[in-house]
């Protein structure tokens, strides 16, 4: 597998990060529903490659044709979903999202600090 480089975003800072797939967790702040989103960075762009989410309500439906394993609904999308970047909205009202690189997992805040505010993910190549 190739590495690339994501870039997480926010406040001034950049902080690249040496990945070619990572997963991003999170708990829904209304729901307090568990979601995982698995991707992928293919040139410019991030590819969803399959989301898991334990239930549904208020905008987290799992996708059609999502299957029911383990607890969580998982699907995977039947065309390729990419996407440019994609901004998290960070609150130090709610539970930071979680960015897991090779199986280790850790807050984002990691490496961006929550006060940095809304953090936008996107491939390094693509801010060239």
């Amino acid at each position: 597998m190739s590495i690339a480089l994501l870039c997480l975003v926010a406040g001034g800072l950049t902080v690249p990060i040496e990945t070619a797939r990572f997963t991003l967790r999170w708990i829904h702040t209304v729901e307090k529903i568990a979601w995982e989103e698995d991707y992928a960075i293919v040139g410019n762009n991030l590819r969803l490659i399959e989301s898991r989410v334990q239930g549904s309500g208020a905008g987290m439906e799992p996708g059609d044709g999502a299957v029911l394993r383990d607890g969580r609904w998982h699907h995977r999308p039947t065309a390729p979903r990419e996407l440019p970047r994609l901004t998290l909205a960070r609150s130090t009202y709610g539970a930071d999202y979680t960015l897991c690189i090779d199986g280790r997992c850790e807050p984002l805040s990691r490496w961006m600090p929550l006060e940095a505010g809304s953090t936008t993910l996107v491939p390094c190549a693509a801010l060239r």
